[in-house]
């Protein structure tokens, strides 16, 4: 399990170890979250179990992965 059971509320980042998905709590509704990327797109359903906040190594990832690819292609 990946969540300790503590509600996220709405606006908190929150990590999907499931998708391996940064998100952004939209909603919380029973035994799942709404998520949206944080700079918008199209939100999804997670199961609780596989959220958690999202760490600072969660959040600077994707910005990382991006940087190398540039950097590999000259960029």
């Amino acid at each position: 399990m990946a969540n300790s059971n503590a509600e996220l509320p709405v606006g908190a980042l929150a990590y999907d170890t499931e998708t391996k998905a940064l998100g952004v709590v939209m909603e919380a509704f029973r035994n799942y979250y709404a998520l949206r990327p944080p700079r918008g797109g199209i939100e999804w359903d997670a199961p609780r179990e596989v959220i958690r906040p999202a760490t600072v190594a969660d959040q600077i990832a994707p910005a990382l992965a991006e940087r190398n690819a540039n950097s590999r292609q000259g960029l």
